[in-house]
């Protein structure tokens, strides 16, 4: 129950699924919905060991049958129990008002909320809504969602927390802030990414024992990326290798006062095994980068024509840190474009595309690698920044779709999109929230990249190895004060995995 398997689904994917497994191969709905309850109870048993007095809030579909079920469980092994029914109950039918009835056997009597007080209860347990919420939770629902919330006492979500919307992470007005979330049959896309994250706690899957045969007659939405998967592909070198095996990394940015977000990027390539990194930057910026770390080959540009030399070598280019956006920045993208190497474009990269209609017709090709933020995907696509986290899978799908390449959406649960497939990155964490972190992420697949790692790959593993490695720092003193610089140690020792005890 506690392994999350790595392929997600739509909602309408997971009602299928569930259909398929009650209608093709003979698992009743009803045995369906006991399993459900049963492996909610035993999550909260196992980590609510002590408690000793439940409120159960049962909606009127579905998820308020699991409900029901748990409810029924928990006054059976002796704990206290009281369901608060929202919503007409005489709406219950088919197998959730199986499972209420069954309740009623065990002494529980639904008690119709209006506006009682929640509390002295140990845990509560949210099987309001489901995955069939759409639009805005509406006004009983809303109030009823806010008073729960409002409480101190923690919160078991039955399938997803109510409010989330399944598909995108985003929240329906009003969502439970749940500690621990259970999943049935089918992972949700949108419990990885948006706001889920803030809203899900810690998530668990159950399967139910549907036979892993209904699975492949769906393709899924996307894939969970996973550090502890990918890493097999990180394979130990040859004893004889020497630099010029792992590639030329040059890294284009830095414009006045931005020197910091190339030098972090080009330490990032650096770390992730790249042989050789060659920044270009502005000149007064050089000499400094090469003082503070001298692995690194800074070369002063202030003209495109400089740069051809550089590109002649490189055998990957990355383009964005601390670029800025005047003539300079222009210039260097001009010359960077036209080159047919593979090439990265973050930051004020794509802030140039997005408004200098030149470029447009130069970045749509296929072995280019674009790592926007929210804000930088929303001027892309000439939306806001909030229509873009109302949706981030529809988002990265259309930046792939408009522009080819391989897209990394950066933010909690950042996703990894291209023309074959969409992955999701679950690990990081809050900290992350700070200057120079998008710049070690560049570096990192940056670095992929030089290794020969195909473009995908690159972007998958580097969004893994970054949040994983922003993970272990901030394990012993906390989140709050997180530098990127911070995440060096982790990304060597990630990239050796061989090393790892």
């Amino acid at each position: 129950m506690n392994t999350l398997p790595y392929l997600l689904y739509s909602a309408t994917q997971t009602r299928e699924l569930d259909r398929l497994a009650i209608e093709k191969y003979n698992i009743s709905a009803n045995i369906l919905m006991e399993r459900a309850g049963d492996a909610a109870f035993a999550l909260l048993l196992k980590h609510w060991p002590q408690a000793k007095r439940l409120a159960v809030f049962c909606g009127t579909g579905n998820n308020g049958g699991d409900a029901y079920v748990l409810a029924r469980l928990a006054r059976e092994k002796g704990l206290d129990v009281d369901v608060y029914q929202i919503g007409d109950s005489s709406k219950l039918k088919g197998d959730a008002l199986s499972a209420m009835q069954r309740s009623l056997g065990v002494d529980i009597t639904p008690i119709p909320y209006t506006d009682q007080v929640i509390a002295n209860y140990d845990v509560l347990v949210d099987g309001l809504l489901g995955t069939g919420i759409s639009g805005e939770v509406n006004h009983e629902y809303h109030q009823v969602i806010e008073t729960i919330n409002k409480t101190s006492i923690p919160i078991l979500a039955l399938d997803i927390p109510s409010g989330l919307n399944a598909d995108t992470g985003g929240v329906c007005g009003v969502a439970i802030k749940a500690e621990h979330t259970i999943s049935f049959i089918g992972l949700k896309s949108g419990l990885f990414t948006g706001a889920a994250p803030e809203y899900t706690g810690e998530l668990h899957f159950a399967s139910l024992n549907v036979p892993a045969i209904v699975y492949e007659e769906l393709t899924p939405v996307a894939k969970r990326l996973d550090y502890a998967q990918l890493k097999s592909s990180l394979t130990l070198r040859r004893r004889d290798a020497h630099k010029g095996d792992f590639g030329h990394l040059l890294i284009i940015g830095g414009n006045t006062g931005m020197c910091g977000a190339v030098r972090l990027a080009a330490e990032a390539g650096l770390r992730a095994g790249a042989g050789l990194v060659s920044v270009a930057t502005r000149e007064r910026h050089s000499v400094n980068i090469n003082s503070q770390r001298p692995e690194i080959m800074s070369h002063g540009v202030e003209h495109g024509e400089q740069l051809q030399t550089l590109l002649e070598k490189a055998t990957v280019v990355v383009i964005g840190p601390g670029l800025g956006q005047d003539n300079w920045a222009e210039e260097m993208m001009s010359e960077v474009l036209v080159t047919d190497k593979p090439l990265l474009l973050d930051a004020d990269a794509l802030n140039i595309i997005a408004t200098q209609l030149q470029f447009d017709s130069l970045i749509r090709a296929k072995n280019r690698i674009f790592t926007p933020h929210p804000g930088e995907a929303a001027r892309l696509l000439e939306q806001t920044g909030q229509q873009i986290q109302n949706d981030r899978f529809n988002a990265v799908r259309a930046l792939e779709e408009e522009f080819n390449g391989t897209w990394v959406l950066k933010g909690a649960g950042t996703l990894v999109a291209s023309k074959k497939e969409m992955g999701i990155c679950h690990a990081g964490n809050p900290g992350m929230a700070t200057g120079g972190m998008g710049d070690v992420l560049t570096g990192i697949i940056g670095g992929l990249m030089a290794q020969q790692y195909d473009n995908v790959l690159a972007a998958q593993l580097g969004v893994c190895i970054h949040a994983e490695a922003a993970d272990a720092a901030v394990k012993a003193v906390g989140e709050r004060g997180l530098l990127a610089k911070d995440l060096m140690p982790g990304i060597r020792r990630l990239v050796n995995p061989n090393m790892m005890v």
